[in-house]
């Protein structure tokens, strides 16, 4: 990908330190996501036989169940822009026999999607990345035929996802300082605002556009909990710099941040999400 290719940094990094990352964790993150996977297969179903395009689709889950939800006459595409998630997910539906699912590599702001092709899009965490989110949804918005169903999962603010932003706090007085984000730049948090996210879909041509919140209470088992929380985002990247006695600190300090979140073996949390709804 060129300099000048739109969404350069994102491709930089889902093909090399994050994406790496996702595929070692992926077990873990499924885990964590599934009832995501379940808010957007039954908001997007076009019912059996339909023909379904997942973005961002990562290790291939969303994908897998829509391909199961449409049944064999049907299909779906999952595409992502991490050359290492979409190896990982097309070995993952061969191992589960799901021969109605495929994955291409690509970026959905510029893929040359077959136009009026499908009837459903989805994603489960997978469109807040975008440089330009309108071209994207704009893209996206040609490969569905008239009527078809938008349905995705973005997560809500900063403040109203505690546990997702506990390591950037407990790590930050240990590690070299961290950019402060742009809330409306490309990343996790950059879909927070419900006004923003309606006049992007808007203004690249979907129609009944919905956002509902969804908040629902997740859990990661307490023996995968450190590697969850150094191994991923901000500070997953900052330990990979990061001499021994930096992680060693790094994660004595983490440990004890996360351990409010911890009961009966596993860390449990309520994550603040927009369930967002549309028809092309």
């Amino acid at each position: 990908m060129s300099d000048m290719s739109p969404n350069r940094d994102q491709a930089a990094l889902w093909n090399t330190a994050s994406g790496a990352a996702w595929v070692e964790m992926q077990a873990v993150l499924d885990r964590m996501l599934e009832p995501f996977g379940r808010l957007v297969v039954d908001a997007g179903d076009p019912g059996e036989g339909g023909r379904a395009l997942d973005i961002g689709c990562g290790g291939g889950a969303t994908t897998l169940a829509m391909a199961r939800r449409v049944g064999v006459g049907g299909r779906c595409l999952g595409l992502d822009i991490s050359r290492p998630l979409v190896a990982a997910a097309k070995a993952r539906a061969v191992a589960q026999g799901v021969t109605n699912a495929s994955f291409v590599e690509g970026d959905a702001q510029t893929h040359p999607f077959e136009r009026d092709r499908y009837d459903a899009v989805i994603s489960r965490f997978g469109v807040m990345f975008f440089d330009d989110p309108v071209a994207a949804f704009a893209n996206i918005r040609g490969s569905a035929r008239a009527g078809a169903k938008l349905a995705f999962v973005a997560w809500r603010s900063r403040a109203e996802n505690e546990f997702m932003t506990t390591a950037a706090r407990a790590a930050a007085p240990l590690l070299p300082p961290m950019p402060v984000p742009d809330p409306d730049a490309p990343g996790q948090f950059a879909f927070a605002d419900k006004a923003r996210v309606t006049s992007i879909l808007e203004a690249s041509g979907w129609s009944e556009v919905d956002l509902q919140q969804a908040d629902v209470v997740c859990r990661v088992d307490e023996d995968d909990l450190m590697a969850y929380v150094t191994k991923l985002g901000p500070v997953g990247l900052a330990l990979r710099e990061a001499d021994d006695a930096t992680v060693e600190r790094v994660t004595a300090a983490l440990r004890l941040a996360f351990a409010p979140f911890v009961e009966a073996g596993s860390a449990r949390f309520t994550a603040a999400c927009w369930l967002a709804t549309a028809r092309a």
